[in-house]
């Protein structure tokens, strides 16, 4: 036992013992500190120039033009490959003087030619405006506050009702990724990052970059510390041309109901979307059903009592299928085609209501193929949390694409589309009334026309219209005076 007690005593610590050697871990980690801070702090960050920053447009050297390693010149906002000896950031940085650069992947600061990290918290704002960041109370408060941001250059903004840049002729496609910015399941959905991150793809396939731009361009427009009152949507646009297999093209005009519904059949399926109603967020948001009931006409040369044998016989019997969609399509009547001297000033107007009735189950249609002719009427059975709205304004004939200039009346709030729907299907409804959130307009002739969009921003109750570059606030009431083309609705929980 007395052997025992002198090897106890050397085991046990005392605490004066204890607070010795934690004094000499600090004095330990007070030198690892000091001997990094040598690569830490840097003399030039005031020649940071954030007015040139822009990390928009895609993200490839400007000499090289690859898309391996490259780095973004905090002073010039250029991009540059490699920080090595001979590498372009590295020749740029000497012959330049320009110091500070950005690994636009892994947004981490380098000071060149000296090659060595920056770590400062006054570069945070960059890397935020790279890669902007929401947490679930903050996205929760989008639609609640009303407090605007301040720019750089010292203008105010609200997130979310900012400009989309026009490189050519992509109006068609800004009114679209405004619209959708504003569906809020949708927002919310790819504002984070962690949503659809672990989605897998098969091995080659490339679609699910379409997910992560459009999510990319989603936290830009909501981002509340941006730099500038306006984004760029050209790294968007640059996957929807790769994607579409350059069906749609920022240097041409096109069609934003080809596109929308394109755009949203994609992203279904690269979110590995099904036919089941909740397999995506897009058709969670949009995918409402109905029954279309169908049945083939005799031909008009045959007399009555041929008629009759056709009809009798089981191809011309009504077939009735169910249909799920993504947005229904609605008919203008024709204007009328003569309109004497009193009333050439007129324009022809029809009530949104009179729109809808082609859904009310009973409203028969014709259609003609290249050989036959149907008779279709359709049933609404499912109506979706959010309803797009197509105005069918542009026929194509032989010769030329004609526009129809009828105006829509419809109010901006308490659409109710129960009085649509048969008894049966309205009573699966809890609720029936939509509220608008989005109004594509389009202006001009068919083939030279440009659009714009009127946007709800719900933290103010204020309606916003938006051309590419240009918003300004709008009343409600002059929107209703426009020649609308797509409309989203809202449908309303109360």
């Amino acid at each position: 036992m007395e052997s025992e007690e002198p090897l106890a005593k050397k085991v046990k610590i005392e605490p004066d013992e204890s607070k010795e050697i934690t004094d000499v871990k600090d004095e330990i980690d007070v030198k690892n500190i000091k001997k990094e801070s040598n690569y830490r702090l840097c003399p030039y960050l005031d020649t940071i120039n954030r007015q040139f920053l822009d990390f928009d447009f895609e993200k490839l050297c400007s000499v090289s033009l690859t898309r391996i390693n490259v780095y973004a010149c905090l002073v010039c906002g250029k991009y540059f490959q490699g920080r090595g000896t001979n590498t372009h950031a590295y020749t740029h940085s000497v012959a330049e003087s320009h110091h500070v650069f950005l690994n636009l992947h892994t947004l981490k600061f380098y000071c060149l030619p000296d090659n060595y990290e920056i770590i400062d918290s006054s570069l945070d704002d960059i890397k935020y405006l790279l890669n902007p960041i929401f947490t679930e109370d903050q996205i929760k408060m989008l639609d609640v506050s009303s407090k605007l941001t301040r720019a750089i250059d010292g203008s105010l903004y609200t997130p979310g009702i900012v400009g989309l840049n026009n490189i050519k002729a992509n109006d068609y496609c800004n009114v679209v990724l405004q619209a959708l910015s504003h569906v809020k399941p949708l927002r919310d959905y790819f504002l984070r990052e962690e949503s659809y991150s672990n989605v897998k793809r098969p091995p080659g396939d490339s679609t699910y970059l379409l997910v992560t731009r459009f999510g990319e361009l989603m936290r830009k427009l909501w981002n509340p510390r941006n730099f500038k009152v306006h984004v760029s949507p050209h790294e968007m646009l640059q996957a929807v041309v790769l994607w579409s297999r350059k069906k749609f093209q920022f240097t041409e005009q096109g069609d934003p109901i080809d596109f929308l519904s394109w755009f949203l059949n994609e992203l279904h399926r690269a979110l590995n979307g099904n036919k089941k109603r909740k397999s995506s967020i897009i058709y969670r948001s949009f995918l409402g059903s109905m029954k279309i009931y169908s049945r083939k006409i005799p031909p008009t040369e045959l007399d009555d009592k041929q008629k009759r044998t056709l009809l009798a016989t089981p191809e011309y019997q009504e077939t009735v299928t169910e249909s799920p969609f993504l947005y229904l399509t609605c008919d203008l009547p024709p204007p009328p085609l003569f309109i004497d001297e009193f009333r050439e000033n007129i324009i022809p107007q029809v009530n949104l209501y009179q729109l809808l009735t082609k859904f009310n189950g009973q409203t028969e249609k014709e259609y003609k193929t290249y050989k036959e002719n149907f008779m279709k009427r359709f049933e609404i059975t499912q109506l979706p949390p959010y309803l797009i709205l197509y105005i069918k304004r542009f026929t194509k004939n032989t010769f030329y694409v004609e526009k129809n200039p009828t105006i829509v009346n419809f109010p901006v709030k308490n659409v109710d589309i129960g009085e649509f729907l048969t008894p049966e299907n309205k009573e699966k409804h809890k609720n029936t009334i939509y509220d608008l959130v989005a109004n594509i307009v389009h202006d001009g002739e068919p083939d030279k026309g440009t659009y714009r969009v009127h946007i709800l921003q719900k933290s103010t109750g204020k309606w916003y219209e938006m051309q590419d570059l240009h918003v300004i606030d709008i009343l409600p009431q002059m929107i209703t005076l426009t020649e609308a083309y797509i409309q989203i609705y809202e449908l309303r929980n109360v």
